[in-house]
């Protein structure tokens, strides 16, 4: 298990489809800026392997490559300081999969949002559960386990949709380390409420499917004439108009410093009018984007230097890869077998007792949904005994908020949050509150 003072962090970015000014606020530009801090090593991958699954047009997926790849580049992601590389140019993150198809239970990956949304659209038309399943579909959540694993990334920034991914990374990194001692380190994810989410041109949050996007790098014309067409209420000029609620002003907000957005609320509260406020936002935006658009329409024009960059950048994590998949392979058994030759075999006995004196892997929570629609949660132990087993939740956000208060409040909070959870163990035999204090404590 890679062992560091630094802190990884890894993000991928589906390579289907054009970005927006959504991808940008909620994702690339807050990345981008952390990318450029001391202390941390930063893996962006363009996740074309991903977008198999979801896409069936050769050429779309190499067009959305190219521009993917181009908008980072042109937002100012630099290749030098991060590692920045096509995942299907990771030959290692496929074999990776498999090994840990190989520890993965299928009830596990039977729980998956995505499978289960799927599963239950067919049986609400009275079809076949996994009718238009596809096993890359159903496989999703261990290739994105190898995506993580493979780079032993500590922090995966992600939206709260996507936690139960990594929850399902962190459950194969700790079967696999319990049965060929300890090679992943457990991956957390990071989750922050205060990144922007966009709303669209309709008011509803800015999504491709809602087809209520506007371009990232949309022309200075068109970029004026989408931002016009921005759905207001019908207030007219003089009349105070409120800024909650309003996808004109989160606009605004989204890409105005505090004094500007200052500016704006009293704008609103005097009266202005709908076009006065579409204009100031059309130059608001504009004047960030111009210079990204140009460095972009730039990097559009040369696809040969964008396929040096990923090349180099894949260059760069195989530097990471194919050493650390030697030694999973090694520990699996796939060996050379004139190496097993000269060395003697372990009797079952004896590494069963070497793989228990391994290093345990750290307490924690981990969150799950059921199959009768309710979300819970558990507490490990570092032998990954359970402490706290929760009661259902009707959403993730009421299991996290009960976490987010047992970790602050540590055994302070077990008291009035007793209605909550159960201390369990595996055997169901109670454990003591002391027990649960200390896996608190080591968190």
């Amino acid at each position: 298990m890679a062992s560091s003072s630094i802190t990884r962090y890894l993000t991928g970015i589906t390579t289907t489809g054009t970005p927006h000014l959504g991808n940008y606020v909620g994702s690339i530009r807050p990345s981008v800026r952390f990318s450029r801090q001391n202390g941390v090593q930063s893996f962006y991958f363009l996740a074309d392997y991903h977008a198999l699954i979801k896409c069936d047009e050769p050429a779309r997926i190499q067009r959305s490559t190219l521009e993917i790849a181009a908008t980072w580049l042109a937002c100012g992601l630099d290749p030098e300081r991060v590692t920045f590389y096509r995942q299907s140019d990771i030959p290692e993150i496929p074999e990776l999969t498999w090994l840990l198809t190989c520890v993965s239970a299928k009830g596990m990956l039977n729980r998956a949002h995505a499978y289960k949304a799927a599963v239950d659209k067919n049986l609400a038309k009275n079809e076949d559960p996994d009718n238009d399943v596809s096993v890359g579909l159903f496989m999703y959540p261990v290739l994105m386990g190898a995506d993580i694993l493979m780079f032993n990334a500590h922090k995966v920034p992600v939206g709260r949709d996507q936690i139960q991914h990594l929850e399902m990374a962190r459950d194969m990194a700790q079967r696999f380390n319990h049965l060929y001692g300890a090679h992943f380190t457990l991956p957390e994810a990071v989750v922050d409420d205060t990144v922007a989410v966009l709303p669209g041109l309709d008011g509803r949050k800015m999504s491709k499917s809602y087809d209520n996007t506007i371009p990232l790098f949309a022309p200075r014309a068109q970029l004026e004439k989408l931002i016009a067409g921005i759905v207001t209420d019908s207030r007219a000029p003089g009349q105070p108009k409120p800024t909650e609620g309003s996808a004109l002003f989160q606009i605004y907000q989204a890409f105005a410093s505090e004094t500007e957005t200052a500016a704006m609320r009293q704008a609103f509260a005097e009266g202005i009018a709908w076009s006065q406020a579409k204009q100031q936002l059309f130059e608001r935006i504009d004047r960030e984007m111009a210079p990204l658009r140009e460095c972009y329409k730039t990097l559009m024009a040369d696809p040969a230097q964008i396929e040096r960059t990923l090349r180099a950048g894949a260059q760069k994590a195989r530097e990471q890869t194919r050493p650390f998949t030697a030694r999973l392979r090694q520990a699996v058994g796939l060996r050379d077998l004139a190496q097993q030759m000269t060395t003697s075999v372990t009797p079952a006995p004896a590494r069963a007792k070497t793989r228990k004196s391994s290093p345990a892997a750290k307490a924690g929570f981990k969150q799950y949904r059921e199959s009768d629609g309710r979300f819970y949660f558990k507490l490990l132990d570092q032998n990954a005994n359970v402490l706290l087993q929760s009661r259902g939740f009707s959403t993730p956000q009421e299991a996290t908020r009960v976490i987010d208060i047992i970790k602050k409040g540590g055994g302070a909070a077990l008291g009035p949050l007793a209605d909550q959870f159960e201390l369990l163990d595996a055997t169901t035999q109670a454990h003591t509150v002391d027990e649960v204090l200390k896996a608190l404590r080591s968190l």
